[in-house]
């Protein structure tokens, strides 16, 4: 089956019942027939009305002629040509399938598809996303992995706490309702990790753990990379600014800001060392740190302007800076006389100058050509 060819359903379709296992595949030959025997035994065994979708992306490694051998029609592969990629294949899954319950697992043999059932009760009981956690009590990892391994898994964990509180939203392995995935909007996944989209997209408020073993994988290598992994700090600012809006971008104009105050102090030191004059290291430091702060600023903090003039954006950021500076030496003097701690009273005026770069950066400076719904 050839995804280019199949249009998805999406909401035209009426939901059947069932189950459905999406799982996205690329080089996994090797793995899918233990996969599928050890499915097999849970459709047996359970009586759950399931089918799978391998949604393989191109792998010409002979998936697609096992499946065939298979002869099992409640097992498809679909070959996409077009857009690869682990999260858009489980989203294709995802709006491919007309069961009611979906559900999302990895091909390697990490997931345990024996505790399908619990996911689906979790469900059955109001939950609208069940999680295979490996950190909830109860959890647990192969006795091989490593300390950088957990630190790795630990450290992503954290990063994602501004969006949810599950103890594992590194998950490949989770249950959704499929009328759940078609209440989202704007999906524009980046990476390995799909759950967060979801949850966030789909405005999922009602998510458990459930705890499980995940094993190591057997067969064939990881896809997991560095560059796999900096697609994921990119995802979670993509959800940060989805969710949070203006506040995300305020925070990342502060860290931007405190950069720019690490940058303006190493090249003052640096001048100075070098035998410039105080007044002009003083001079060329500032210049340094506003331009490295308007660069982070337009690639970072208000990237959705960057189509936008960048001689206009500069010299309007210039212009800024300049009026906060005035902003903050004014406030300063204000309060400069009615506060014995003359330190809080910079502070504060430190603080008003930089709402002021903010306010006319993000509304004004790098401002949307549009508004959006």
């Amino acid at each position: 089956m050839n995804a280019d060819t199949v249009p998805p359903p999406v909401a035209a379709a009426p939901a059947g019942t069932g189950v459905t296992i999406v799982i996205p595949t690329y080089h996994e030959v090797l793995s899918i027939p233990h996969l599928v025997e050890r499915l097999k035994a849970l459709r047996e065994s359970s009586g759950l009305d399931l089918d799978v979708l391998l949604m393989d992306d191109d792998s010409r490694d002979g998936s697609e002629e096992l499946v065939e051998s298979l002869v099992l029609p409640w097992v498809k592969l679909v070959t996409r040509r077009a857009n690869r990629g682990l999260s858009h294949a489980v989203l294709d899954g995802l709006m491919l399938s007309t069961r009611e319950i979906l559900v999302v697992m990895d091909a390697d043999l990490s997931h345990p598809p024996e505790k399908i059932p619990e996911m689906l009760a979790a469900l059955d009981e109001g939950m609208e996303v069940a999680v295979g956690s490996r950190f909830a009590d109860g959890g647990s990892t192969a006795d091989d992995w490593g300390l950088l391994r957990w630190l790795n898994s630990r450290v992503a964990t954290l990063l994602a706490l501004p969006l949810t509180t599950l103890s594992d939203p590194m998950s490949g392995f989770f249950a959704i309702r499929r009328t759940t995935v078609l209440a989202g909007r704007d999906f524009n996944p980046v990476g390995y990790k799909i759950l967060l989209e979801l949850i966030i997209k789909c405005r999922c408020r009602r998510v458990i753990d459930i705890p499980i073993h995940f094993d190591n994988r057997r067969f064939g290598e990881s896809k997991l990379s560095f560059k796999e992994q900096l697609k994921y700090i990119q995802h979670l600012r993509r959800l940060y600014i989805y969710k949070y809006g203006t506040w995300s971008h305020l925070i990342q104009f502060l860290v931007v800001g405190l950069s720019g105050l690490a940058v303006n102090l190493v090249a003052l030191t640096g001048f100075l060392h070098l035998g410039f004059g105080e007044k002009q290291a003083v001079a060329i430091a500032i210049v340094i740190s506003m331009l490295w702060n308007f660069a982070l600023n337009r690639r970072f903090s208000f990237s959705y302007a960057r189509h936008q003039s960048i001689a206009r954006q500069f010299f309007g950021f210039v212009a800024a800076c300049s009026v906060g500076a005035v902003v903050n030496y004014f406030t300063t003097l204000q309060l400069w006389e009615v506060t014995r701690y003359k330190q809080l009273a910079a502070l504060v005026g430190v603080l008003a100058g930089t709402f002021f770069n903010f306010i006319a950066s993000r509304f004004v400076i790098f401002r949307s050509q549009h508004v959006k719904p």
